[in-house]
């Protein structure tokens, strides 16, 4: 007496070897997905994901070669300021923090906390 094996995906009933588990590679590949889609998010993607973000909230809010931004308005769109890529230590001392070509400096003006935002420069390299 054989059992009836189904599709891992769609719950097909499958035919021909009998360690088939999909019925074809589209249901393998759907259900592949589905299941990392319900593990938990893997530390590297976590990283990579926040920089993606904190660049595009960079990009988004410099548009010119320095601006000042409040900081919660950053924050406020997810931007966290842990997550960088390198940073450059000016003359004065004041170290900005870059996420890849995207720079910031968190400065405080009176109660209120500020990000002063740069882009990458030649000169910095040195």
């Amino acid at each position: 007496m054989r059992i009836q094996k189904k599709c891992l995906y769609c719950s097909n009933s499958l035919s021909g070897r009998t360690d088939k588990k999909y019925c074809n590679l589209h249901c393998k590949s759907a259900y592949q997905y589905q299941k990392s889609k319900n593990e938990p998010e893997r530390f590297y993607n976590q990283v990579d994901n926040q920089l993606k973000l904190n660049r595009k909230i960079l990009k988004q809010y410099n548009k010119g070669a320095k601006v000042t931004v409040r900081a919660e308005v950053l924050l406020d769109l997810g931007f966290n300021p842990k997550f960088f890529t390198h940073y450059w230590k000016n003359q004065k001392g004041d170290v900005y923090l870059f996420v890849y070509e995207y720079g910031y400096l968190k400065r405080k003006e009176g109660n209120k906390e500020k990000y002063v935002l740069v882009t990458w420069q030649g000169y910095m390299e040195q």
